[in-house]
């Protein structure tokens, strides 16, 4: 979409991050010769504002698939919430989804998950650097995340049910901050769309 914008085939275009197709929020994109830089974009904190649905569970750990289970939260308080959140600060080993790109033999976890053979994923190392309960309204509750790269929020949501004797999923998440970059800060695409063009009008436009 950015290429087409530019309206030049041959530009390099990439991004530093992909979001989940039902997430929103910041992403960089590095056009030219700024797209050797995408690793260091890449490797900076990411910052949540995630959703998490208590008492349910479901295969992807988020709205991409139905609800699979059904757990109680009449011992939920925010109180517990807030007790519980602690415990998973600083580094940990984390499995991601099996509705996930991550590769096993080859091929895609979610290909291997929608074909009902799901494979075995292996933990890998994150860390959670901040965690903060923003709000608690039964069924549903904001967390603001600050973690490292390679971070799933979807299954932060399920190892949060886990820890709470119960079941959750994501049902929102907005990445507000990557490093330094907020998204308060950032452009629309319709804005990007705006400022090409009027770029273009004035004869600065160069690649």
């Amino acid at each position: 979409m950015i290429r087409s914008t530019f309206g030049i085939r041959k530009i390099k275009v990439g991004h530093a991050g992909t979001l989940d197709p039902l997430a929103s929020g910041l992403m960089i994109l590095c056009t030219g010769k700024a797209t050797k830089r995408i690793n260091e974009f890449s490797d900076l904190d990411k910052e949540y504002l995630a959703t998490i649905h208590f008492g349910e569970t479901t295969p992807s750990f988020d709205l991409e698939t139905e609800t699979d289970g059904s757990y109680p939260t009449d011992h939920i308080t925010q109180e517990l919430v807030q007790r519980t959140l602690p415990g998973f600060l600083g580094e940990q080993k984390q499995v991601p989804p099996l509705y996930s790109a991550k590769l096993i033999d080859g091929e895609r976890a979610y290909e291997l998950a929608r074909k009902g053979k799901p494979g075995k994923l292996e933990p890998v190392n994150i860390v959670f650097r901040e965690l903060e309960l923003i709000s608690f309204d039964i069924p549903e509750s904001r967390i603001r995340i600050l973690c490292s790269k390679g971070t799933y929020v979807r299954s932060f949501a399920r190892d949060l049910g886990i820890a709470l004797n119960s079941g959750c999923y994501l049902s929102a998440l907005e990445r507000s901050r990557i490093g330094s970059f907020k998204l308060e800060g950032a452009w629309t695409i319709e804005k990007f769309e705006q400022f090409l063009e009027q770029t273009k009008q004035n004869g600065n436009f160069y690649v």
